[in-house]
């Protein structure tokens, strides 16, 4: 299984209060649900492709309203399609979608989060609960990127989904897609507060424990690639005065060099692949006294200025 589907089947065994239920199954309606009319009159439709949910969409519908619920279980006709489960709801439609906030005179089905629903946090945390059961997917913490989103039927559903989620500081966002709209987290730590908040916190470990691995490879990673470029930039101006000290045992009489010079050259030469921190530990094992990184520094710059001018005057 995903780490989305072992999240959901977390969040379908927590064990909610009556104003919670009520809160979620409005999410999961707003989201999978719909309405028909025919001759029979009103009916409320439910629709996915997990058994599980369907199952619990089915008991809270009874255990809240008492009414039957038909189902039709649709076979995928492409390849890997999976299977539909569609739940039809034909007693008591119109007190169900007033009572869950779905009523709307102008579109039928409402396309906002009725307010007086998710007035208390317990039932805030349960209608992002049912979106994320309905609409929701999860990177798993180990791939290349975090990602959280809620698939919505509007923006305007999907909007009022985020101002919600926003209310803890998840920093969600809205984004309008051709059919319907998205609510997303990219941020690794937003995305372990939702998983918290919604109670998938067997999820939440394993997202937290994959997130840690992952932080400390890439912090691994990002040291190891700092102090490769260090390396390198060693390595290039070690060789730099190398030759600088090269055309300068070849065009430059050596007693006219001072000794500060020919101490420089002397330790570059005896260890070519030295930084000019470990230059300056080394200069104690053959002089008095050590030579400090800044006096190194000054003194290569020195003789980098001879070889360019002991160049130029035998180039003229």
């Amino acid at each position: 299984m995903s780490f989305s589907s072992d999240t959901k089947q977390e969040l379908l065994a927590i064990k909610q209060p009556q104003c919670c239920q009520v809160a979620s199954l409005s999410a999961m309606l707003s989201i999978g649900g719909y309405l028909s009319l025919s001759q029979e009159g009103m009916k409320l439709h439910f629709q996915t492709t997990s058994l599980p949910l369907a199952r619990k969409v089915i008991q809270t519908i009874k255990d809240l309203y008492h009414v039957h619920v038909d189902v039709l279980a649709k076979k995928g006709i492409r390849l890997q399609k999976k299977n539909q489960y569609v739940m039809i709801i034909r007693e008591k439609v119109q007190k169900i979608m007033r009572e869950l906030g779905l009523m709307d005179e102008i579109h039928g089905f409402a396309q906002n989060i009725d307010d007086t629903l998710v007035q208390k946090p317990c039932c805030q945390k349960a209608f992002m609960r049912g979106a994320f059961l309905v609409g929701g997917s999860i990177n798993h913490p180990s791939s290349s990127s975090y990602h959280l989103e809620i698939s919505t039927p509007s923006l305007n559903l999907a909007e009022d989904l985020s101002e919600l989620m926003n209310r803890y500081e998840l920093k969600s966002k809205t984004l309008q897609k051709k059919k319907g709209a998205l609510v997303y987290i990219k941020n690794s730590e937003k995305i372990a507060d939702f998983l918290r908040l919604a109670g998938a916190h067997h999820a939440l470990l394993k997202f937290e424990d994959e997130r840690i691995k992952r932080d400390f490879v890439n912090s691994i990673t990002r040291v190891m690639n700092m102090e490769i470029a260090n390396q390198n930039k060693t390595f290039e101006a070690a060789n730099k005065q190398l030759k600088n000290i090269e055309v300068i045992e070849n065009l430059v009489d050596e007693s006219t060099l001072q000794k500060s010079v020919k101490e420089a050259m002397f330790l570059r030469k005896t260890y070519p692949e030295a930084s000019l921190n470990e230059l300056s530990e080394l200069s104690k094992n053959h002089y008095a006294k050590q030579i400090s990184k800044s006096g190194l520094n000054h003194r290569f710059r020195h003789i980098a200025a001879l070889a360019e001018e002991a160049l130029s005057y035998y180039e003229d």
